[in-house]
């Protein structure tokens, strides 16, 4: 009994813990809006954040990695919600080497850094100011699985509707 109760707590705690651990979470000091960071870094030099999104590239070398992430609101776990809601791109810097085989397009990730500067690039013929991030955490989301009906009837072998 005490076996199948110890099991069951060590699920709730898992199912509700967030991707970032709450020491560096702790270490937060700009909670607001990411379009503000965006229009002026400048203002936000080294403060840290917290940031989701989804990437758009990964670069890596021996030395570091940066991936180009597309912002996305986070929920309550500090997962980014997929969808149309973005107010910008920023970019992270890691000096560990992270694979673009595993930090691939389109996975979601969550990161705490250092707003460490700025950098201007070009997207489609205008330029445009990248945030840039120190990563001092990084969370990488599983993929969802694919949508499928949760309740299956079948009738003879082999076919359901």
């Amino acid at each position: 009994m005490k076996w199948a109760v110890s099991i069951c707590l060590v699920l709730i705690i898992i199912g509700c813990a967030t991707g970032i651990s709450r020491q560096v979470r702790s270490q937060v000091t700009y909670n607001g809006p990411f379009a503000k960071l965006q229009k002026a870094p400048d203002e936000h030099l080294g403060e840290i954040v917290i940031l989701g999104g989804k990437i758009i590239e990964t670069k890596g070398s021996v030395t570091s990695s940066e991936i180009t992430v597309l912002q996305l609101p986070l929920d309550s776990k500090d997962r980014p919600q997929d969808g149309d809601r973005s107010e910008g791109r920023y970019l992270v810097r890691s000096e560990q080497f992270l694979d673009p085989a595993i930090y691939q397009e389109g996975s979601l990730l969550t990161v705490v850094g250092r707003l460490n500067n700025s950098e201007v690039r070009s997207i489609g013929g205008f330029q445009y100011v990248y945030p840039l991030v120190e990563a001092i955490e990084i969370k990488l989301w599983p993929r969802a699985r694919q949508a499928s009906p949760s309740i299956h009837f079948g009738v003879g072998v082999g076919t359901w509707f």
